[in-house]
């Protein structure tokens, strides 16, 4: 399917304003001083050797709960499945110190909690938000029964999700060659897409409670190798375990605005 017969449309918007915890989604959001949406992944978990604390690392992180007030001007932690573990109320995001001291009590170990008002990013490079299309996630809720959409959106955490369009549309927006960008804007934001994303650790695992889908990892890169759809890039792809696609912002962009419904526009 050529780009000129679809309309892709942003659909959804997901922060994770604490990195490797829960997500939630906004109508709007800014893009941030960084390239990412202002909110997302703004804190970050740091053990003692300097090292993140996530999902990739220990699957005791899809045991907590995060809830934020609808302005962000606070966050409530919990876990619910383990007795003896208090649920606090933070002040988000100056409050990293004190949430310090829960994650360090829930860890059992000496947790730091950064702030950083331009996220921590996985991609140093290509730090802008993530795209992914709303058919590529139903595709990979049918390749695991009793899976949805809703699970994927979950399990890969991905920051603007695309409609009107079909699966693994968002191919497009990277090109053969690693150093051209390709340029795209949502709404009145520019963006230059950079690369297919590659996955880790975390897809195969239940995000509520760490549990692993046996063989997640091969069947989902059988499914991608056997359905490279004609636009894609494939000498991109050194293996298969890639999904959505990478982007960069310029600075100048800051403060400009996404909302849910704007076109996106080649």
């Amino acid at each position: 399917m050529e780009t000129s017969t679809v309309s892709p449309r942003l659909a959804i918007i997901q922060l994770h304003p604490i990195k490797a915890l829960d997500p939630v989604q906004v109508r709007e959001a800014r893009i941030g001083p960084g390239g990412g949406l202002e909110f997302d992944r703004v804190w970050a978990l740091y053990s003692a050797d300097g090292q993140w604390v996530n999902g990739k690392r220990t699957a005791a992180v899809h045991l907590i709960r995060a809830t934020y007030a609808p302005d962000f001007s606070s966050v409530t932690l919990s876990v619910p499945d383990r007795r003896g573990t208090p649920t606090k109320t933070l002040d988000f995001p100056g409050g990293f110190a004190d949430a310090a001291q829960w994650f360090s009590a829930f860890f059992d170990q000496s947790i730091t909690v950064r702030y950083s008002p331009e996220g921590f990013p996985d991609d140093a490079v290509a730090n802008g938000p993530t795209i992914i299309s709303t058919a590529t996630l139903d595709a990979m809720a049918a390749l695991f029964p009793g899976l949805t959409a809703n699970d994927m959106r979950l399990r890969f955490r991905t920051t603007l999700e695309i409609d009107g369009v079909p699966p693994l549309w968002e191919d497009q927006l990277f090109a053969a060659e690693p150093e051209k960008l390709v340029p795209f804007r949502i709404g009145e934001v520019q963006f230059e897409g950079s690369n297919p994303c590659a996955r880790c650790a975390v897809p195969p695992r239940n995000p509520q409670t760490g549990a692993i889908i046996p063989g997640f990892q091969k069947i989902f890169s059988d499914y991608r190798r056997s359905h490279i759809p004609s636009w894609t890039p494939e000498a991109r792809f050194d293996h298969y375990y890639r999904l959505a696609t990478n982007t960069r912002v310029s600075p100048s962009e800051a403060g400009k605005l996404l909302r849910v419904g704007d076109s996106l526009l080649r």
